[in-house]
């Protein structure tokens, strides 16, 4: 199976497990991953087929799917193996997996994981960013917001990750990207607590 080939099989097994999921972690956000991580990765000296397989994987056997056990390396394995892809190449993408996620804080040791890992935390900014927090926090049965009690509130999750995410992007092209995003994050949060406090 040729490179094109593994990456229309990637796309179609994403299409087929992630179409409808709930938690904004759906075929979409893994689709804009990609393109995101395309535009980015063309700026930069990197392997592209190594950055779009791992941003069609990245959330593949993610805990937050799975009720809190982080099933990645086992089934991108699964997957990636019955596609006859050599164990050296799996290696290479469960590595990248493995660095994308925020809450994993796991450095990056390569170009290709700083660009997925951008590409995953710009979609988690901006008004998409904005969408998904509250998709996730219904999901959860999250309040949206508690001043009395903030800790597990949707809203409490932009100041624990969302308006970090700026300064803790690698590339130069992401850093660009974010700038309007995070603009718009503060925005949003500087309407809601008026809004909040008016009534």
């Amino acid at each position: 199976m040729d490179k094109p080939q593994i990456l229309i099989a990637a796309q179609d097994f994403i299409q087929q497990n992630f179409y409808g999921e709930e938690t904004g972690h759906d075929f979409f956000h893994v689709e804009r991953v990609v393109k995101t991580a395309i535009k980015i990765a063309k700026e930069e000296k990197v392997d592209l087929f190594l950055v779009e397989l791992a941003a069609w994987l990245h959330d593949v056997g993610d805990y937050k799917l799975h009720d809190g056990n982080d099933k990645s390396e086992e089934m991108i394995a699964v997957f990636l193996s019955s596609l006859k892809i050599d164990s050296e190449l799996i290696s290479k993408i469960n590595e990248i997996v493995s660095q994308v996620s925020f809450s994993k804080g796991n450095s990056t040791t390569s170009k290709e994981a700083q660009i997925v890992q951008d590409a995953d935390r710009l979609d988690a900014m901006g008004a998409i960013g904005i969408a998904r927090c509250f998709a996730y926090g219904g999901k959860k049965q999250r309040e949206i917001w508690n001043p009395e009690n903030p800790n597990m509130t949707s809203l409490q999750h932009f100041y624990d990750k969302l308006l970090k995410l700026k300064d803790l992007l690698n590339t130069t092209a992401a850093k660009k990207m974010a700038e309007d995003r995070h603009k718009f994050l503060e925005k949003f949060l500087n309407e809601f607590h008026k809004e909040w406090n008016a009534v």
